[in-house]
């Protein structure tokens, strides 16, 4: 139970840190327009270098000292965030950026542990899945209060904008990760790597076909998750003809909207960890693919003009009620489907690895580097055919989805042993 409760800890965190670039990205993309989705893509690029190297420190120091390492990293990538606050000029971009690709080499170590540890305190299978459920929601929750706090905070974007107005956020990030460092230095957590004493087997998760196609499924999920809820927010946040028109704490208002769509991958995560116990992950994965495309394609087909009341937040009005185009309740609802994929898609991909499991996680956090890639691809679909035509990508991404979900899981690589 306290390793469990450990795990769905450094879940939440790990959204904390990750839901900080796009709203962090209305601030610079006001000073320059092409670093909107760079601390985003720096901040998953980080995962191509680290996933394989994490996966190995798994094998080498266990689960316990790779979450110590992550944790002092993320520290450091928080503390050169604010500093950037700290210099002036065209460099604080740039310092920044350095401090965003620290950040994700934290995270992706953080989730290179809690995701197989969730998956074996679970045993595999559908409890697994309804483990890193549970981890989810929490992980959710920060995700629906990050950029809550940071569009209350900023406010209308302007000219003077800066990290400084941020500053008390990132303050609160790094006592979190001080005083988590404290807690988990104390804890004793399982070390199921060690306790087989082997760290070089006679094949690899490379060999083992449902786990790669799930890979490249986790690359699409990611930049799925990222870039729905990021357009968003940028999409309202745009006061011109080509945005959604809001000319009064638009940066704010898509924020807590951008927000919303969290709350509800935290409701679809806590149903899931009521389900997954009776209903097959594969089930659950078919059902929200299917959903979550027919959701885009009529949010991107919906005019503008067709609007909908959705909760909001302003420094003059508070917690309110503001009109917005149909569109962005559609994508935001795309929530509910999001929620489920990434323990379904690393549930399903996982299954069957046995003893390659850690250096499996490893490899799948690579390839996460697809919250970077394809939401800066996406926005630059955006920039030139306009934010609703940059969905056309997610929809492309939510088909391999449902390919994997309908065929590609399937363990055909029996043969190999892995005990």
């Amino acid at each position: 139970m306290v390793a469990i409760v450990t795990m769905c800890f450094i879940f939440a965190m790990i959204s904390f840190v990750t839901n900080m670039a796009a709203p962090f990205g209305v601030i610079w993309g006001n000073k320059f327009e092409w670093s909107r989705m760079a601390g985003n893509l720096m901040n998953f690029a980080a995962y191509l270098f680290m996933g394989i190297p994490a996966g190995k420190m798994l094998l080498k120091i266990g689960y316990k000292n790779t979450t110590l390492a992550a944790l002092a990293t993320g520290f450091v990538g928080i503390v050169i965030q604010w500093l950037s606050s700290k210099i002036g000029g065209g460099s604080a971009i740039y310092v920044y950026l350095l401090g965003a690709f620290v950040c994700g080499f934290c995270v992706c170590m953080l989730n290179t542990v809690v995701n197989p540890m969730l998956n074996i305190l679970g045993g595999g299978g559908n409890k697994g899945n309804q483990y890193i459920q549970i981890g989810g929601t929490l992980n959710s929750l920060t995700g629906t209060l990050t950029p809550l706090l940071v569009g209350a905070l900023i406010g209308t974007v302007t000219a003077n904008t800066s990290m400084s107005d941020v500053a008390p956020l990132l303050f609160i990030a790094m006592g979190v990760f001080a005083a988590a460092f404290i807690i988990i230095s104390l804890l004793k957590i399982p070390e199921p790597a060690k306790e087989r004493n082997a760290t070089v087997y006679e094949h690899s998760a490379w060999n083992f076909r449902h786990f790669v196609l799930g890979a490249i499924a986790i690359f699409f999920y990611v930049g799925i998750e990222i870039g729905i809820p990021s357009q968003v927010n940028f999409y309202l946040a745009d006061a011109s003809s080509k945005g959604a028109g809001i000319l009064v704490n638009g940066a704010a208002i898509g924020g807590a909207i951008a927000a919303v769509y969290w709350l509800l991958m935290m409701v679809g995560r806590l149903c899931s960890t009521f389900i997954s116990g009776k209903v097959s992950t594969r089930t659950q994965m078919i059902t929200v693919s299917s959903v979550a495309i027919l959701l885009v394609l009529i949010a991107i087909l919906t005019p503008k003009t067709v609007t909908v009341n959705m909760p909001g937040y302003s420094a003059a009005d508070g917690f309110a009620m503001f009109k917005v185009p149909l569109s962005c309740l559609l994508l935001v609802l795309c929530g509910l489907c999001t929620s489920l994929m990434w323990g379904a898609i690393f549930n399903l991909a996982v299954e069957g690895l046995g003893k390659y499991t850690e250096a499996a996680s490893g490899i799948f956090m690579t390839l996460v580097v697809g919250g970077g890639v394809m939401p800066f691809i996406q926005n630059l679909i955006a920039k030139g055919a306009g934010y609703m035509n940059s969905y056309w990508l997610v929809i492309a991404m939510l088909c391999y989805l449902l390919y994997y979900a309908l065929i590609g899981c399937k363990n055909v690589n029996k043969d190999i042993p892995v005990d």
